[in-house]
């Protein structure tokens, strides 16, 4: 277990990269810190790796505080993002080097089956003659994770680890890296900025913006449940549809057109959102309903569409008025109008400093 504690990281320059920080991570999880560039994600790892000291709070590990201990007795494997591989050794030797060195070492005869153990686990065996330089970078990634692997370590941190590799191989790799990580049933802290990598390879996510957890939850209640705003826009491709709406005679004002509150079956949407109150309305595409007919809010043609596989992202824009939805791709041969409206039970409404309201 993995706690983290009013975690701060203030540098000589004045920049507070992260701002009382507090999580738990359970034994055996895979946890993903997600964010976009300089939200401090990277900073968390390194300061658990022990490459930073922070500026107040604690890092404890099963209970006990690790803030004094040195790098290397944190019992942690590392895997960069260049993924750090000695280019004169070969894969064998890169896996092996690890168990061989330092006050812990063991002698090659003993390091033996344990590096054969992993580069069978993670399907390197063939590579073990090769050197870095003449591998793929898929191929460069495994060796990394396996050497990061066979120190055995309680905890493996991985940094940024697929952002070198195209889309088709950081698919495979993510896939094999969530596989073998369950199968040696290590605790894994994942970085990426990328929100389909993260929802589709962690048990949890830490949903990170300027140095805040904003939430951290299940991959599926960040998406249903979003706790603000930010967690709305940030998660969820295409973005999610986001409209300026004031409450006034009790129903929500859109410019264009209203919607009644009584239209809105939670009660807690109707008892919370204030007369002449602005809020932020949000609903994602998906939600978003359209009809041949004139059925819906408002009238809108199509202007443009995104062809995804079998379904079809449609363009919509009225004066400053826009929004998508997703349709089935059939739905997206007509250039007539349509009557659009919205699934109310998965709307969101925040308030003016982009907190959940509803």
């Amino acid at each position: 277990m993995i706690d983290v504690i009013n975690l701060e990281k203030k540098f000589d320059n004045g920049f507070t990269a992260l701002k009382s920080v507090n999580f738990t991570i359970e034994k055996g999880d895979l946890i993903c810190l997600l964010g976009p560039s300089g939200c401090g994600k990277s900073t968390i790892l390194n300061l658990i790796a022990g490459l930073l000291t922070p500026t107040s709070g604690d890092i404890k590990f099963s209970g006990s505080s690790i803030i004094h201990t040195a790098p290397k007795n944190r019992d942690i494997g590392f895997v960069f993002q260049n993924y750090a591989l000695y280019p004169h050794m070969t894969v064998l030797e890169n896996v092996l080097f690890p168990l061989t060195v330092g006050q812990n070492k063991i002698s090659k005869a003993e390091a033996m089956p344990i590096v054969e153990e992993y580069m069978h686990l993670t399907n390197i065996e063939d590579l073990r003659d090769k050197k870095p330089g003449t591998l793929s970078g898929g191929q460069q990634q495994r060796v990394a994770i396996t050497r990061a692997l066979v120190q055995k370590p309680d905890i493996l941190l991985l940094d940024e680890p697929l952002s070198n590799l195209d889309a088709r191989l950081r698919l495979r790799i993510r896939e094999e890296i969530r596989k073998l990580v369950k199968q040696v049933g290590i605790t894994a802290v994942f970085v990426t900025h990328d929100q389909e990598e993260a929802l589709s390879i962690s048990d949890k996510i830490i949903l990170m913006n300027e140095g805040i957890v904003q939430q951290y939850a299940l991959p599926q209640e960040l998406y249903l449940e979003p706790s603000n705003l930010f967690v709305a826009k940030f998660i969820g491709s295409p973005i999610i549809n986001t409209f300026d709406v004031t409450v006034r005679s009790q129903a929500v004002d859109f410019g264009l057109f209203q919607i009644p509150l009584s239209n809105f079956t939670d009660a807690r949407f109707q008892v919370q959102l204030q007369e002449n109150e602005k809020y932020t309305f949000a609903i994602r595409p998906e939600d978003v309903l359209t009809k041949p007919e004139s059925a819906g809010h408002l009238d809108m043609t199509i202007t443009g569409y995104e062809i995804i596989g079998r379904d079809c992202i449609l363009q919509f824009e009225q004066d400053d008025f826009k929004l998508k939805s997703i349709v089935n791709i059939e739905e997206a041969k007509s250039d007539y109008p349509l009557g659009l409206s919205f699934d109310l039970d998965k709307a969101f409404i925040f308030n003016e400093s982009g907190e959940r309201a509803y």
